[in-house]
């Protein structure tokens, strides 16, 4: 794939609030600019969590983008989590007695986080997507773990009421496929789509000397 050619580098514009995924990308050498979306997330019905986390990545993106000039070189990234465990979907928690509602049936069991990831280009409107998925393996924690952990809050506002790169890393057992992905961000996921638009990683690289 050859890179795009233009008097502007490229340029990734982050289509969400979560500081785990802004995280995610500076440790790979990324700046981006963050602009938060402010859609309406319950406004989306979509029964299968593949589609509906695409569904919201995709909404995120493209109400950004609406807001922004059609500045050349620049792509708006907009992505959402969710966790299917137990036959249901399952977003962020917001309320302690549900985050430990949700622990005391995850623990000892598994799930499989799914990131939906929305890439659209400024000014040609050209647009790409795709899913990651990863499988989560919870541990069989106590009840004063689960109240513990909730009581930091952490959980209250995260997909699945867990993080690995956070408090609940202690409470995950392993997973199976990309730790990113269930951060918030799959880099090899993002690596493919910027390939859809003529676009490689290094070219993002912010410049340390710059």
């Amino acid at each position: 794939m050859i890179p795009v050619q233009t008097d502007n580098p490229p340029r990734l514009v982050l289509a969400s609030a979560s500081p785990a995924r802004r995280a995610l990308l500076a440790a790979a050498g990324i700046d981006v600019d963050v602009h938060v979306s402010g859609v309406d997330e319950s406004a989306v019905e979509v029964e299968d969590a593949a589609g509906l986390c695409l569904a919201l990545a995709r909404m995120k993106a493209r109400a950004v983008a609406a807001t922004l000039p059609a500045d050349p070189g620049v792509l708006v990234l907009g992505c959402d989590s969710v966790l299917f465990f137990g036959g249901q979907v399952l977003g962020k928690p917001h309320t302690p007695a549900e985050a430990v509602k949700r622990w005391h049936a995850m623990r000892g069991r598994s799930g499989v986080l799914y990131t939906g990831h929305h890439l659209t280009d400024l000014v040609s409107g050209k647009q790409a997507e795709e899913v990651g998925a990863t499988v989560v393996h919870f541990a069989d924690l106590t009840d004063e773990e689960i109240a513990a952990y909730v009581g930091s809050g952490e959980p209250l506002h995260v997909a699945g009421a867990f993080t690995i790169d956070g408090l609940g890393g202690a409470f995950v057992e392993r997973i199976e496929g990309d730790a990113g992905n269930v951060v918030g961000l799959s880099l090899p996921l993002l690596r493919r789509l910027l390939m859809t638009f003529g676009v490689t990683v290094p070219q993002l690289w912010r410049n340390e000397d710059a």
